[in-house]
């Protein structure tokens, strides 16, 4: 059975396991080349039984015990040795409880993550858009339209800009929506603030050293 038909607060016994050098946060897509033997068989498992496996981050700190699922939504390419292309889409949080090392490849037992109930994050809310859209604008040019910002919630604005790897495992270590939404504001601001140094370095540099009033 898929994790995303199971219980929030679930705890599963044996679930198969993908350390990788990165973050996979809910609803993010990414790509990913499959070429070890132990990942090949882990992947054609789920394909055949169309479930899910969890991300854990292998950072510099180890593993960290809170990942994401992770569904397969589609096979791009398989190479004649077994090597394998795919895009894979993230689903829900969880947590690592118990490592298991008798399978042909890593895995664990795992609890799904709740959410926290907490204050109304209205307010963040209108503020992470905010600063989301001008962020988007200032790096693509389009503003996304008030109906987009209405649709998207912090995972969903998070899995479309290039954030940090540390400030993606916070956000999805984080369980409330108000406090992920308080966060990217202060991610979102932070950004802007590189962006304009950066420019200013840019021009500075244009014009000899010396900025146009």
């Amino acid at each position: 059975m898929g994790t995303s038909l199971r219980k929030v607060g679930e705890t599963i016994e044996c679930f198969p396991l993908f350390p990788l050098g990165l973050v996979l946060l809910p609803r993010e897509v990414v790509p990913l080349h499959i070429f070890e033997e132990r990942y090949k068989q882990l992947i054609d498992e789920c394909l055949h039984a169309e479930s899910n496996f969890g991300m854990l981050w292998m950072g510099e700190q180890g593993l960290r015990e809170v990942g994401c699922t992770a569904e397969v939504t589609q096979l791009l390419a398989r190479m004649e040795d077994g090597r394998m292309n795919i895009l894979v889409q993230g689903v829900r949080p969880f947590r690592l409880t118990r490592r298991i090392d008798e399978m042909a490849y890593p895995a664990g037992e795992i609890r799904l993550l709740d959410e926290e109930l907490g204050e109304d994050g209205e307010e963040s809310g209108a503020e992470a858009r905010q600063g989301y859209a001008d962020l988007v604008e200032h790096v693509t040019d389009t503003r996304p339209t008030e109906a987009d910002l209405e649709e998207l919630d912090s995972y969903g604005m998070a899995a479309t800009i290039a954030l940090e790897l540390e400030a993606k495992q916070e956000l999805l270590e984080l369980r409330s929506e108000p406090a992920r939404l308080d966060r990217l504001s202060s991610l979102f601001s932070e950004a802007h603030e590189r962006y304009a140094h950066t420019e200013k370095a840019a021009e500075r540099a244009r014009s000899n050293g010396k900025l146009r009033s």
